[in-house]
């Protein structure tokens, strides 16, 4: 179970590097150009990402009070992006030294709702990375949106093979 969750969190951070890239080399005006979508903007898509892999990384730590980064985080992409794949680093260094009690152990918390849950660890980490495909998947859909042509390919296969 460690070696699947550390590979994919590797492959998770890759993923959003890669994307990340592409988008902070467009101009600044495509990064909040209303689209439709979930979430009506590049940068307000990668916020989300951010505000969720921070939030379960807080729930994981079991921080009382959650912090929110989209609640204090007013600057350009540039320092969203920076922050969330500081993040995602986190919760690959995190995997790769966690012991197998700590990635089974249960951890209780609430939701945004105050509705009370209690999930194992591993469950949690494999929402974050889930969480984050699904978004990119948004993010290239939006990149068509707006005429991008050279889009990288972020496959988890095409992580693989490059070992």
């Amino acid at each position: 179970m460690k070696e699947l969750l550390r590979q994919y969190a590797a492959y998770n951070a890759w993923a959003n590097q890669k994307l990340f890239e592409l988008i902070l080399s467009l101009p600044e005006e495509m990064h909040t150009r209303e689209l439709a979508n979930s979430f009506p903007s590049l940068y307000k898509t990668i916020l989300h990402m951010h505000d969720a892999e921070s939030i379960w990384w807080q729930r994981l730590k079991m921080q009382e009070r959650i912090i929110v980064p989209s609640e204090t985080m007013k600057g350009k992409l540039e320092e969203v992006v920076s922050s969330l794949l500081n993040q995602s680093r986190q919760w690959e260094e995190w995997i790769g030294t966690a012991s197998d009690l700590a990635i089974e152990h249960v951890c209780q918390y609430q939701n945004s709702k105050r509705e009370h849950f209690k999930q194992p660890v591993y469950q949690m980490i494999l929402q974050v990375l889930n969480h984050d495909s699904y978004h990119r998947g948004q993010l290239v859909t939006m990149l068509r949106q707006l005429n991008v042509e050279k889009i990288p390919q972020t496959d988890y296969i095409v992580w693989a093979r490059r070992k």
